[in-house]
């Protein structure tokens, strides 16, 4: 599991469990106030065998995010 603070949030690498298959995400928790984090999947159309291979995918994403907004939502580099 990989961690990264931003201004307002703090993002995670997590893994979504699904059909025998697990999807790599990012769960996204403000820094204050606390509440339940949002996940957000990504490499839709990937999924993996096991959990440590989905988080792996998902550590290696995290490190490519650029910020996350006020409201939560994930910035990514702009596509070249």
């Amino acid at each position: 599991m990989a961690r990264r603070a931003f201004n307002t949030h703090e993002a995670v690498s997590a893994v979504v469990p699904g059909d025998g298959s697990y999807r790599a995400a990012i769960a996204v928790k403000a820094l204050a106030g606390g509440g339940a984090p949002q996940f957000h999947k990504v490499l839709d159309s990937q999924t993996f065998s096991t959990a440590s291979a989905a988080d792996l995918a998902a550590t290696e994403i995290l490190a490519s995010l650029v910020d996350i907004d006020a409201e939560g939502q994930l910035h990514w580099p702009p596509e070249a």
